[in-house]
């Protein structure tokens, strides 16, 4: 008998990418925002980014045994409670103004996330057909850069416009008592959103508790990490898949948290300004992403994923040797050729692992960790050379690796991969 996807459960799932499309994405703009409040360097701003992916890092394996030795359903359920739980502590860090206390409530919201992730992505793959999981996922993923879109407005609305907009050295002409209030109030509203989202997202919640949820290949799960990372470490296509993935995932995370930063600098406007640059390419992402996933039904996955990544490489070229109107158009375009290399990456690194599947995604979710790592990198190319434009040769050099995977299959060069 053909197996079928349950539309209930499948339209619930879906909706998660959605949710942390919106949280990835709101962040993104914290960098630009804390940047300006707290007058911090490239540098300091990607500790918001150290902070988000490495939760991902550190919650992933955890959260594959979790849901190994128990259920899909209960591992949605406790990413979302991490996810409540940090965007209400983005109140009490408000109250205080301290950094790294923001830092701490991300770290929290990031690990519920990455436990949503971890058993989202493998779940919408075993709701039907496996030959056509790598479709299903991309279709699932496709709702992601709408969140994306999302979480962006939703911070050019209710943080990056009213952001105050004395730079670094009017603030340090401040008094003490100023600047307190210009902070407390800046604060304020970036704390508005994530708390009104946590609240959202416990009526999410609540649904899904309530809601008969297919078990899939959780039926007789048992947990034996050891063995099963023993195998996974012995094949060749899902291991360059993890190194593909971090260095993906380090490339877009790169190019969307200093784009806002990119923007004013090449076109001499503010933060809240610079966001509708954000906002357009998160849109090409989105409307590319449909376009990719229908495309897939006539070219390998593996080939376009090549020829995107080649693109891109153009691109990041553009961004890095031209100026003004033209380099931002670069910029945008980037978003483009990125839309379908998540899911692409991940879908062909777990095809055929079978009871290894939940151990192998959580592997290619801890490799989000490039994240944290190659925008720090960024952010310290840019300090160091005082240029943005120059900090993405880092990107680019991410998608070059990129395009060598999707054309081998793997980074065994001398072996191609059969085409998937």
């Amino acid at each position: 008998m053909r197996k079928t996807t349950p539309l209930l459960p499948f339209i619930l799932v879906t909706s998660l990418f959605f949710m942390w499309g919106l949280a990835n994405n709101m962040t993104d703009t914290l960098l630009a925002a804390f940047r300006r409040i707290m007058s911090m360097s490239d540098f300091q701003t990607s500790f918001v980014q150290m902070s988000f992916y490495g939760a991902y890092f550190c919650l992933a394996l955890p959260a594959a045994i979790f849901i190994k030795r128990f259920t899909y359903k209960a591992g949605i359920l406790l990413g979302l409670g991490m996810f409540i739980a940090g965007g209400l502590l983005f109140y009490p860090a408000s109250i205080t103004m301290t950094y790294g206390h923001f830092l701490g409530a991300l770290f929290i919201l990031a690990g519920g996330l990455s436990v949503l992730e971890t058993t989202a992505n493998p779940y919408i793959i075993a709701m039907g057909p496996e030959e056509s999981g790598t479709r299903r996922l991309n279709f699932a993923q496709s709702f992601n850069p709408i969140g994306s879109i999302t979480g962006v407005v939703l911070s050019k609305f209710f943080i990056l416009s009213h952001l105050n907009h004395a730079d670094a050295t009017q603030r340090a002409m401040m008094s003490h008592e100023e600047l307190t209030l210009v902070r407390s109030q800046e604060l304020n509203a970036m704390m508005g959103p994530y708390v009104g989202v946590a609240l959202f997202l416990l009526v999410i919640w609540l649904v899904i508790a309530f809601t008969k949820m297919p078990r899939a290949s959780d039926v007789g799960a048992k947990v034996d990490v050891r063995a099963s990372i023993g195998r996974l470490l012995k094949n060749s296509r899902y291991v360059s898949g993890v190194v593909a993935q971090f260095f993906y995932v380090g490339a877009q995370i790169g190019v969307w948290s200093f784009t806002i930063r990119y923007v004013m600098t090449e076109l001499g406007t503010n933060e809240e300004q610079a966001s509708s640059w954000y906002i357009a390419a998160l849109v090409v992402f989105t409307v590319l992403r449909f376009v990719f996933t229908g495309l897939m039904r006539y070219f390998s996955p593996r080939h376009l994923l090549s020829f995107s990544a080649v693109l891109a490489i153009i691109c990041t070229l553009g961004v890095v040797t031209l100026s003004g109107y033209a380099a931002t158009v670069s910029l945008v375009a980037i978003s483009a050729c990125m839309s379908l290399m998540f899911p692409t990456i991940y879908g062909i690194s777990v095809k055929g692992l079978g009871d290894d599947t939940k151990i192998g995604a959580s592997g290619l979710i801890m490799a989000i960790l490039g994240g944290a790592v190659l925008t720090a990198i960024q952010g310290q190319v840019s300090d160091l050379t005082g240029s943005i434009r120059l900090a993405y040769l880092v990107p680019g050099f991410c998608f070059l690796l990129i395009a060598v995977y999707g054309y081998f299959g793997s980074f065994n060069i001398f072996r191609r991969e059969p085409v998937s």
